[in-house]
């Protein structure tokens, strides 16, 4: 989870009054946050955030804004924002982005301050910002990336461009000559850690001014000229760039409610597109993208246990943050502008609760007696189990998680019938597995130092698409086990699927199966009934190669829901 320093002496004038560790300690859960050390001498308090949904609490700003409206400050108004058929005046601050980048990293936002000046708290929440937004929310910099300069350097417009990465050369922060970009990617520290992210494409993201000074490379480094800030500092331009639109617009509108509320005036930046966008062609961020969210205060009653009224739900929600208003039946939000979390009802009862307080919901001990047992499944699972250690094989435990890496491309299959997360935090934890073999390949793919032969299963479950079910998709329980060895082979496999099913009492029947993540001829499909219910084989060296592997792999797995 993600967890910020914060200078206390900055936190709390942000929040307009001083709190004893153990009143802010109290005060946490309402950011679902807890208060993780003080460093006295040094004026510093560790946090942690446990709530990632939650991306504009990871600054000393951020979460001071909330607790100053949790504890009876006003909602903060941003007239900075524009909004569709509402643009505001940008003057001459513009960027004019290149139609090369559609395919590489197609979108940027940015924003210019000034009437502050940056002492070193500032610059130090500034760095900390770009960091926890760009490492977690951005995937590490892939999907967004945060850039800082110094804007009085700047000659407007800005373009963003497509650049040669072997021409195209400027001295990095940090570095002490000019370099091309593939040179930074090779050379460079930032770029050694990053450029793996533009490395694949013929040309890079670049960003120069109209006199041709170099700003940055995003997503890698800045420029050692316009790009270092310093304590001082008076005026700054902001941008950010990334591969999705509603997150790099999210994103910048924390950094730029963020520095509203540090005392610094925001400036509209317009980017002109030579493509569409789900808003047009020409954006002018800072940009309010949010779409209101209505709950029925008969189903907050429901979650929560108690009644409330109109009245106190909309209480609870501005305690929150958040502009609410009854309509008839049900509580309508419109979500700030720095939160973009409220994508179901439940959300929203969710902030009522918080605000009510979470100290207000008293345990009640359940009226109804009720006997627990095992469910079918897991008796069915505790009989495969004696079966599987009795072959020889050893049990693993996977996440149920992962990436389209691990689960499509490296198994040489098309995504299919496989869920994708619809916002995922992390690209490792994309798609929902609707297999365990690609677990198990993973696996073996760090034990080539282990004495083979290496046996391993696991029962566990997995989730398809599928339309006939009420909710576009089914959960099934699985056995999946993997051999590798000199000598696996077909036969191999065939016989321990024999065994499992024969001491299951399992009558099944074998068919030809044609699957790409299994060598053409040497593979077969499980039929239960004349129904489909698992496949085997030797698996194919093109995966193998995919995962590395270099020893020879057999492997099944069958569906325990159909032997029930």
């Amino acid at each position: 989870m993600p967890k910020i320093e914060v200078s206390e002496k900055r936190f709390y004038s942000l929040i307009g009054r001083s709190f004893s560790h153990d009143e802010l300690e109290n005060l946490l859960p309402a950011a679902k946050g807890e208060l993780d050390e003080v460093l006295a001498d040094a004026g510093i308090l560790k946090l942690e955030l446990n709530d990632t949904n939650r991306p504009d609490l990871w600054s000393t700003a951020g979460l001071a804004r909330l607790l100053k409206i949790y504890t009876g400050g006003q909602i903060p108004v941003y007239d900075f924002f524009s909004r569709a058929g509402a643009m505001k005046d940008s003057g001459a601050r513009e960027i004019i982005v290149d139609p090369g980048l559609k395919d590489i990293r197609p979108f940027i936002a940015a924003f210019a301050v000034k009437g502050g000046k940056i002492d070193e708290p500032a610059l130090i929440d500034i760095i900390q910002s770009q960091e926890k937004l760009c490492w977690n929310y951005g995937r590490k910099r892939k999907a967004i990336a945060m850039g800082v300069y110094r804007s009085g350097l700047i000659a407007w417009p800005v373009r963003y461009d497509a650049a040669d990465p072997d021409t195209t050369r400027f001295q990095p922060l940090g570095g002490e000559r000019a370099m091309s970009l593939r040179e930074i990617n090779r050379e460079h520290p930032k770029g050694i850690e990053f450029g793996h992210i533009t490395e694949g494409f013929a040309k890079f993201p670049f960003l120069r001014d109209s006199k041709g000074e170099v700003l940055s490379y995003p997503p890698v480094i800045n420029s050692a000229s316009i790009g270092a800030v310093e304590i001082g500092d008076e005026e700054l331009f902001i941008e950010l760039t990334g591969t999705e639109i509603h997150s790099l617009l999210h994103a910048l509108s924390i950094v730029a409610c963020d520095f509203a509320d540090l005392g610094f005036t925001i400036l509209p930046v317009k980017v002109r597109y030579p493509y569409d966008t789900p808003f047009g062609r020409e954006i002018t961020t800072p940009f309010y993208f949010q779409t209101p969210q209505e709950a029925e205060l008969c189903a907050a009653e429901k979650i929560l246990g108690e009644s409330f009224s109109a009245d106190e739900a909309v209480r609870c929600l501005e305690r929150m943050g958040c502009a609410a208003q009854v309509r008839g039946t049900k509580v309508r939000v419109n979500p700030p502008e720095y939160r973009n979390d409220f994508l179901h009802a439940v959300d929203i009862i969710e902030d009522i609760m918080i605000g009510k307080g979470m100290d207000h919901f008293k345990p009640v001990t359940p009226q109804e007696f009720t006997v627990g047992r095992l469910s079918d499944a897991e008796i069915l699972a505790r009989k495969v189990l004696p079966v599987m250690v009795g072959l020889g094989f050893q049990e693993m435990i996977f996440n149920y998680l992962g990436s389209r890496r691990d689960f499509v491309e490296k198994m040489n299959v098309q995504e299919g019938d496989i869920i994708r997360i619809s916002n995922p935090l992390s690209e490792n934890y994309e798609f929902v597995r609707n297999s365990i073999l690609p677990c198990l390949l993973q696996a073996e793919s760090v034990s080539s130092g282990a004495v083979y032969p290496h046996n391993m299963f696991e029962i566990g479950k997995i989730a398809r698409l599928d339309p006939s079910q009420n909710y576009g998709a089914v959960t099934l329980s699985a056995l999946g086990f993997l051999s590798a060895s000199a000598d696996t082979g077909f036969n191999a496999v065939n016989s321990q699927v024999a065994a499992v099913l024969y001491y299951l009492s399992a009558a099944y029947t074998l068919a030809e199966a044609d699957d790409p993540r299994f060598i053409p001829g040497r593979c077969a499909r499980v039929l239960i009934g004349g129904t489909p219910a698992g496949i085997f084989g030797e698996i194919h060296p093109a995966v193998l190669e995919n995962w590395g592997i270099q020893m020879p792999c057999t492997a099944a797995e069958i569906n325990l829901d159909a032997l029930k």
